[in-house]
């Protein structure tokens, strides 16, 4: 199991999106109001998904897996218990969710070449080069 990513809330999707672009974050997937993912000079991808309210858990973090199914089932076995998963998600992920002692949010998930590289990735550096304002 390896750290995948980091996912927050935001209240303001324009406002976040060029606040992390400001950080010399990479825009690499742009699905507004909803969603956008960054990625860091040496690949790690980092977040940002659209909240009502930041009362509630915001955070995801996120564990990559390549065997999630066996991984998923031998931690069943040991008695963690999953809020949902293996299953397939529209985005091109495999996830299973479930939630640490204190209630946050993890995702242990496979996803290939779609971690960084989905459908809707941005090609064209040129498009996610901004400034925060």
């Amino acid at each position: 199991m390896k750290l995948n990513q980091i996912t927050v809330g935001c209240l303001d999707y324009e406002e976040s999106v060029a606040f992390y672009k400001s950080l010399n974050l990479t825009q690499i997937v742009d699905a507004p109001p909803r969603y956008a993912r960054f990625e860091t000079p040496t690949g790690e991808t980092f977040s940002i998904h659209q909240v009502d309210a930041m009362g509630e858990p915001s955070t995801v973090v996120y564990f990559e897996l390549d065997e999630l199914d066996e991984t998923v089932a031998a931690l069943e076995a040991k008695g963690v218990q999953f809020e949902s998963g293996p299953r397939d998600e529209s985005w091109g992920w495999r996830e299973a969710r479930l939630r640490d002692p204190a209630g946050n949010p993890l995702c242990l998930f496979h996803a290939g070449k779609n971690r960084r590289f989905p459908a809707w990735h941005i090609s064209s550096p040129e498009k996610a080069i901004g400034e925060y304002q």
